[in-house]
């Protein structure tokens, strides 16, 4: 595996996670839904846009600070809600989350994380936001709303685009699907990872852990994840959305909008900000990519939402194209999982520090220095496709 001073780019980080990581760990994380159409897809319409630089400026120093709603963030990005990321890392939650603060960035805790929406506050206060993912029994929504709040979450994130459960075929031949079959030829590929398998052996399996209150007294890990897989997915209703809306007193962010006329209407419940994201192309595999829906939704929402996309951000110049399109903020989700599951805490450290280079840099290039001149110049980028 590639030393960590060796790491240059997300390409490494996702090699090196690779070597380290059983097929089955591998497979769930790096994979997609169907022919992983949309997975390959994300990246290639972030290719086909290019930047038009201007010179002749001075970019001796860069800004990158972005403010969201009042509060104010050293960079552009942060850390995306990803589930299960214990299975590649124990307490791999944790270690994004404390390195997004020392970076200055938003960390947002998956609601099918394998660390406590209490624990996470404390090791990031301030900066970590919440996912929920709607459970059938709606008194279990309503008590991780208020623990939520009662740590300190300002910003929760609803994710609307799992209705039901999507087709990953990686998983279903591995048997990672509840409940799961591993089977054995798995297990010996396993034991050909053997700092994964002693990781797993000295902090045991990872656990729903904000899921185990209300999987009944004394509940193993497979109990809590049968519970999990009995009440998500659910689905959900702009009705049950209202519900969201009443009990929760922070800011508001819908995840994984793609349609202008679904953003418009998220406004209209009084939504505060929305995600543009085809969920990475774990989803639905004929998904339109995030970042050609981002100017028609810009277009129809004006200023009314605070708009932030993911899917297949590998470079800084991505979140640049990004922000020049209409987004305010941007989200990275693979890159993360792929530098902890390899390297701990300092992978953690080493892909927020890559991106920022990467912006510092691009910005420079384009005569941009200061990250507000970039904002919706659509100028700035041009399709080639």
């Amino acid at each position: 595996m590639t030393k960590l001073s060796k790491v240059y780019n997300t390409e490494d980080l996702r090699r090196a996670a690779q070597a380290y990581l059983p097929r089955l760990v591998w497979d769930y994380i790096a994979g997609g839904v169907d022919d992983e159409v949309a997975l390959n897809y994300n990246r290639e319409a972030w290719d086909a846009l290019k930047l038009v630089p201007r010179y002749l400026v001075d970019v001796a120093s860069t800004d990158t600070r972005t403010t969201l709603w009042g509060h104010t963030w050293k960079s552009c990005f942060g850390i995306a809600p990803m589930g299960l990321q214990g299975f590649a890392r124990p307490g791999a939650d944790g270690m994004l989350a404390a390195a997004a603060a020392r970076h200055g960035i938003p960390f947002v805790l998956s609601g099918a994380g394998t660390a406590t929406i209490e624990s996470i506050t404390r090791q990031a206060p301030g900066h970590a936001w919440f996912q929920v993912y709607v459970a059938r029994e709606p008194a279990v929504t309503l008590d991780q709303l208020k623990r939520a709040q009662d740590s300190g979450v300002d910003v929760l994130v609803v994710t609307v685009d799992a209705p039901v459960h999507s087709k990953r075929e990686r998983d279903l031949r591995n048997g990672f699907v509840p409940p799961p079959k591993i089977r054995v030829p798995l297990l010996l590929e396993m034991l050909m990872h053997p700092r994964w398998c002693l990781s797993m052996l000295r902090q045991g399996g990872p656990r729903f852990e904000n899921w185990a209150p209300y999987a009944g007294k004394n509940a193993d890990t497979r109990a809590i994840a049968a519970y999990f897989s009995r009440q998500i997915p659910f689905i959900q209703t702009w009705q049950s959305l209202d519900l969201i809306r009443q009990s929760w007193p922070g800011k508001l962010v819908l995840k994984g909008i793609l349609d202008p006329r679904d953003a418009i209407r998220a406004a209209d419940a009084g939504v505060d900000g929305i995600i543009i994201s085809n969920h990475g192309g774990r989803v639905l595999d004929a998904a339109v990519a995030p970042v050609q829906q981002l100017p028609l939704i810009r277009a129809a929402v004006g200023d009314r939402l605070v708009l932030m996309l993911d899917s297949g951000l590998r470079r800084g110049s991505d979140m640049v194209k990004a922000l020049a399109l209409g987004a305010d903020f941007v989200w990275i989700g693979r890159p993360a999982f792929y530098a902890v599951a390899a390297y701990g805490e300092a992978g953690a450290d080493r892909v927020i520090s890559l991106f920022q280079e990467e912006i510092n840099l691009t910005l420079s290039q384009i005569g941009r220095p200061q990250i507000a001149s970039v904002l919706r110049d659509t100028s700035l980028v041009i399709n080639r496709c």
